[in-house]
């Protein structure tokens, strides 16, 4: 029998409002009620089964429970309640088992000690997961509504997680909701799109299953994903993409229905953003892999030219033309053909605002992040933010006096709100075209898994964590930009009609390195004016290879219309980072010998040898920067990593090239150089081995990993600095040691597997980013 109606339960407060602050216990209650005197009632009623009298307890308690007008904490269930609360869930009358939910969630809310108390009790979280399936769709509210409210403490997701709340959350979403339902953004008084809610059509369960699952996927760390069965985390990211679609469509064409049409959620765009990004980092590949042979074949030629002939002769060292006559290839061959016939299929080369309509932007990913965690919790409200101008795309053209001329210039600010492009915006790159402006995307492997697939081939092929694409689209008798030189290599392959490239000789015989800030535009022109240039016409198929340092120009043809004398390509970028460079790998070199040392076991050097000892490993590391800046070979990239040049012919090249590094830092370290530059870099209170900051990712040993392990070279210094330059005399004398210790016992073999260790994380990472951004893409 039910309660009277004065004795029903007052609607539950938003669990927006009654969220717990964990930082900080909830203020106290001027005026506590009287505690609550029912409880042998209760209890005796749930021994003998009574379901009416139970209800009537239930009922007085929930009353309890709903705070007074001006009270914002609700009063505290009694203790002992809680002891009957697993039996009272599992009960078979639905009405006992709702109201035993609806009070677990009000008691998880009341305050950080009752939602801890709450969460220790396996026996209830356990009943409360339990109650999510079943037929009776109150009841299933009510268990969700509760695990939410319970779910707004660390402790309290993290017990939901240890009893399988998640894949319960998921199986029952799965069985409820159909993937052909309709969804909708529901405005409501959210500022931007981006916090928008969703709202489905689905009444009932749906929502609120969606929704606690959302909740707890968007807390889960990496390794707690993993342990979600594969088909059925697949199948929830499999609908998620269908409601992204749907979502992000709408976003787009600014699109929303009122509140009361449809049933609101508490999830928001990002909420759904998030999910499907964190569900697709670990999972299998959004990529089919492609054959090495094949791209090699693709890039390289099989006849002409093979990888290694073309790493011999051409890398980091000429330009290199492949044309698609002289590769011969087949149609089925072609690793781009799937591309080429996608776009082709949805006219997406005469039509190229609605491919940039489709896509969002890709957030920048810290080079030396390999957290990729923590990197979503700083770009969260990001994920689903439209393509950003001059991060995502580019409207450039260049004009007679080799001027770069941007289509919205000064105006960008008045277009496009916080350099975000919307439908107008992207109207306004059609118009840019037809005046001559091209389209440069950036990110394409991030967007297109057929892209992606060649990207991590080439990354694979030269030893390299990851490899960045680029797509031109420049219309007849234009150039987009002016002639430049790229810090990092490029494979320009034409994909659709042709352009004229002219390719400058290098300079200077020092490669331009990543990050590094490019010379000034007078002394490049004055430069690359004597230097001698080749004249390359690019056709469909053809490929040409440009070292980093080439400058280089590019323009097109006149047509007959817009269209029949444009231009698409994309360029695959071979961008060397710090550590896998030369440089790189005799850092890692000196880092895995110096840890090798017997004496290297303390955290903290502590005797003047000691101290001695750490700080002149620190100088040679900065004795080999040093050297870097002049000698051509510790800039180019190491190859070590590679997993597709043959190993003896691999390690006959590399061990050559390590050796004769290995030679020129016995020959030119020398101690009053880098005990100069180090004092300087003191003196203005920076840190000479800031460039040496990646080298934490060797360290094993999690314990030691702090500032000051001496097994961390670039850290934890600046304190022994003072007594160091105090013994001058002896600190020479240990640094001369150390460097010769180093250069007569350090061999290549020791270093490969530490090396190759280092880019296995940070490939993880990227690995990991590519697969969340192609699924937010869902080309």
């Amino acid at each position: 029998m039910e309660p009277p109606p004065q004795q029903k339960t007052n609607k539950k407060r938003s669990r927006t409002s009654m969220r717990i602050q964990e930082s900080k216990a909830p203020s106290s209650i001027s005026s506590p009620s009287p505690p609550f005197h029912d409880f042998p009632l209760l209890l005796a009623a749930t021994l003998t089964n009574s379901t009416s009298l139970i209800k009537k307890c239930l009922s007085r308690l929930q009353s309890r429970l709903s705070p007074p007008p001006n009270q914002t904490l609700p009063i505290p269930v009694a203790v002992p309640v809680i002891s009957l609360l697993p039996a009272l869930l599992s009960s078979r009358s639905p009405g006992i088992a709702r109201r035993s939910a609806e009070i677990v969630g009000a008691a998880s809310l009341s305050s950080l000690e009752m939602n801890e108390l709450i969460g220790s009790d396996g026996e209830i979280v356990k009943a409360l997961v339990a109650r999510l399936g079943g037929s009776d769709r109150r009841v299933c509210l009510a268990a969700c509504s509760a695990l939410l409210d319970l779910s707004t403490t660390c402790g309290g997701r993290q017990r939901l997680l240890h009893f399988s709340a998640l894949e319960k959350l998921i199986f029952e979403f799965l069985q409820v909701h159909s993937a052909s339902t309709p969804v909708f953004l529901c405005t409501g008084n959210s500022k931007g799109v981006a916090s928008a809610r969703i709202a489905l059509t689905e009444d009932g369960p749906a929502v609120s299953l969606l929704d606690a699952a959302i909740t707890l996927t968007n807390t889960c760390s990496v390794e707690r994903l993993q342990k979600i069965p594969r088909r059925l985390s697949q199948k929830f990211l499999d609908n998620l993409k269908i409601l992204w679609v749907n979502v992000h469509g709408q976003m787009l064409d600014g699109n929303s229905c009122k509140s009361g049409q449809w049933r609101p959620s508490n999830i928001s765009v990002n909420n759904l953003a998030e999910s499907i990004f964190r569900l697709s980092i670990d999972a299998d590949q959004s990529f089919a892999p492609l054959p090495s042979a094949l791209v090699e074949k693709q890039f390289f030629g099989s006849d002409e030219v093979s990888f290694k002939t073309f790493i011999s002769h051409y890398w980091e060292a000429s330009p290199f033309l492949l044309t698609r006559l002289s590769r011969a290839s087949s149609e089925e061959d072609d690793v781009f053909s799937s591309f080429t016939g996608y776009l082709n299929s949805k006219g997406l080369v005469r039509n190229f605002g609605r491919m940039l309509k489709s896509f969002v932007s890709c957030v920048p990913i810290a080079s030396d992040e390999l957290d990729i965690l923590s990197f979503l919790e700083e770009v969260r409200n990001e994920l689903c933010s439209p393509i950003i101008y001059q991060q995502d795309i580019r409207v450039v053209r260049t004009e007679q006096l080799g001027k770069e001329v941007h289509f919205f210039g000064e105006s960008l600010d008045a277009c496009c709100k916080n350099n975000s492009f919307d439908v107008a915006d992207l109207r306004k790159c059609e118009e840019a075209y037809t005046e001559g402006y091209t389209i440069a995307l950036r990110g394409v492997e991030f967007r297109f898994a057929n892209i992606a697939a060649i990207a991590d081939c080439l990354a694979i092929l030269f030893g390299q964590p990851s490899v960045g694409v680029n797509m031109y689209l420049t219309p007849p008798k234009s150039q987009g930009l002016a002639r430049h030189y790229d810090d990092h290599c490029v494979f320009v392959c034409q994909l659709f009609g042709t352009k004229k490239w002219k390719v400058f000789s290098q300079p200077d015989f020092q490669l331009p390195r990543l990050y590094d800030p490019l010379d000034s535009q007078h002394d490049f022109e004055a430069e690359i004016s004597l230097a001698g240039c080749r004249n390359i016409l690019l056709k469909e198929g053809d490929i040409l290879y440009i070292p980093r340092g080439f400058a280089h120009e590019a323009c097109t043809d006149g047509g007959s219309d817009d269209f029949s004398g444009f231009s698409l390509h994309v360029t695959f970028g071979i961008e060397v980072e710090p550590p896998f460079e030369w440089e790189g790998f005799v850092h890692v070199a000196l880092y895995c010998w110096y840890r090798g040392q017997k004496h290297l076991h303390c955290v903290l050097p502590k005797t003047l040898s000691e101290i001695l000892n750490f700080i002149s490993v620190n100088l040679l590391h900065s004795m080999i920067e040093l050297i870097a800046n002049s000698d051509p070979t510790l800039r180019k990239a190491c190859l070590a990593g590679s997993r597709v040049l043959p190993l003896h012919w691999l390690t006959l090249e590399q061990k050559s090239i390590f050796s004769h590094v290995i030679s020129q830092i016995n020959k030119k370290s020398e101690f009053s150089e880098v005990f100069r530059s180090a004092e300087v870099a003191f003196a203005k209170d920076e840190d000479p081995f800031r460039r040496m900051g990646w080298l934490q990712f060797l360290n094993r040993d999690k314990e030691v990993l702090n500032e000051h392990d001496c097994n961390m070279p670039f850290r934890g210094v600046r304190d022994l600095w003072a007594l160091y330059s105090q013994h001058k005399d002896k600190a020479e004398l240990a640094f001369m040691q150390v460097k010769s210790k180093f250069c007569d016992e350090v061999s290549f073999e020791d270093v490969i597997d530490s090396y190759r260790i280092l880019l296995e994380k940070y490939k993880k990472t990227r690995g990991q980013y590519m697969n969340g951004m192609l699924s937010l893409h869902c080309n």
